[in-house]
């Protein structure tokens, strides 16, 4: 029944939550937050990547050369220099020796791509384009507009309308890809890697998110329970912090391994096969560093997590810390789901050996394009040093925080424990 005490109660809660500065700062910040993240988002998706694109076209005859030509060079894009484009006009053999000649230049990316147009392609309309990563739907949708525009107009140049030629007329371009390697033969690629790389963006970002929230919560149950008195009577903090880490670490390292553990049955036996268009080209030891840099990047970030933990007492105060932990993890996503749209886009090149954004980034790239031996090295230093230089200074807040309760602290207050001396 309603009376003058639980209105009392009310009126003291809302004098709290509502004047308080947790609940102003977060009325404001969170939506700027939210916008913030949006317009991350929505620059990275249209952020294309693709300057300085390199393209040859060779075709079959001399005249569909100099139709490209004409086609071509009244695009905005190719006029103000974005897309650097050539003409070529050989037959099948001769390009098939050409191409062997300039593969070197596709491995190098000097030249970005050769797109080769039979004349079979004014039956099927089935362009070949060879590349260092043939996946770029950013070329191919920039380009298969005005091919198409010339294969249509090349096929009824001579012709009266018919209801096979209207149906000839709405059909796209067929871009079929081939993947030019330094260890493989030239092949067509499926879907298989596109779909594997959505996977391990989602699965690292969910587990990430999953796994630092329990270790978060945790610590602060332990906090509240009073646990954490009697534990320290045994081990220091240091230890305690490390022990929870570590061992969270291992138990999200061995479920990420379940969930992976139907690509490693694919990829290490023969008897199991997928429908050729998700066909996916990925190694055993792409899998065990996607592993071993998870570890790493469990590390990391359930220590920020567990540091979080120890300075609040519940999950209502430890927002305003945890957010910044988040977007650590948030703006990595949205880099690696640019990929989807263009493997070489440079930024996510650099993300994928930047401190925090690689444990995402990262697999999301390799499985997209062929990255060099060197690139993993640097992103296994990156995170070990990333390691070392955040773990002394959760260390001592981790120590100070855990024991100290009541009044929520401030932010001010926070820096002054790292400043301890011990």
């Amino acid at each position: 029944m309603f009376n003058y005490r639980i209105a009392a109660i009310i009126k003291r809660e809302l004098k709290e939550k509502l004047f308080s500065k947790t609940f102003i700062l977060m009325t404001v910040l969170i939506p700027v937050l939210m916008f913030g993240i949006i317009g991350v988002q929505a620059f990275i998706a249209t952020y294309e990547g693709d300057q300085d694109t390199t393209i040859e076209f060779i075709t079959d005859s001399i005249e569909m050369e100099s139709a490209f030509q004409q086609e071509f060079q009244n695009l905005e894009f190719i006029k103000n220099g974005y897309y650097k484009v050539t003409y070529n006009t050989m037959n099948r053999e001769q390009f098939n020796e050409y191409l062997d000649a300039k593969k070197p230049d596709l491995l190098s990316e000097k030249l970005n791509g050769i797109i080769y147009v039979s004349d079979t392609a004014m039956e099927n309309k089935e362009i070949e384009f060879y590349s260092k990563t043939p996946k770029n739907i950013t070329v191919s949708e920039k380009l298969s507009g005005t091919i198409n525009k010339i294969l249509v107009a090349n096929y009824f140049a001579d012709k009266q309308l018919s209801s096979d030629e209207i149906s000839y007329i709405r059909k796209g371009v067929d871009f079929k890809s081939y993947k030019i390697s330094e260890e493989e033969e030239i092949k067509e690629e499926g879907y298989g890697n596109m779909v594997l790389s959505y996977l391990f963006t989602f699965l690292l970002y969910i587990s990430l998110l999953m796994m630092g929230q329990m270790v978060m919560q945790s610590v602060m149950e332990e906090k509240q329970n009073r646990i954490v008195e009697i534990l320290l009577s045994s081990v220091n903090s240091r230890e305690l912090m490390t022990g929870k880490i570590v061992g969270s670490s291992i138990t999200g390292v061995l479920q990420m391994a379940i969930w992976l553990s139907p690509i490693m049955v694919v990829i290490s036996t023969a008897w199991l096969s997928l429908p050729e268009e998700l066909l996916f080209n990925i190694s055993f030891n792409q899998i065990l560093f996607l592993l071993f840099n998870y570890f790493l990047g469990l590390v990391i970030f359930l220590g920020l997590f567990a540091t979080v933990g120890a300075i609040f007492e519940n999950p209502q105060e430890a927002q305003s810390g945890m957010w910044p932990v988040m977007l650590l993890i948030m703006i990595p996503f949205f880099i690696a789901l640019s990929l989807m749209k263009n493997p070489s886009n440079p930024m996510a090149e650099i993300s994928s050996m930047f401190p925090f954004a690689s444990i995402i980034v990262m697999p999301a790239r390799f499985t997209l394009v062929d990255v060099p031996v060197w690139q993993f090295i640097v992103a296994f230093i990156v995170n070990v040093g990333t390691i070392f230089a955040i773990f002394p200074i959760a260390g001592k807040i981790y120590r100070v925080g855990l024991l100290r309760t009541g009044k929520k602290p401030k932010w001010s207050e926070v820096v002054k424990w790292i400043k301890y001396k011990y």
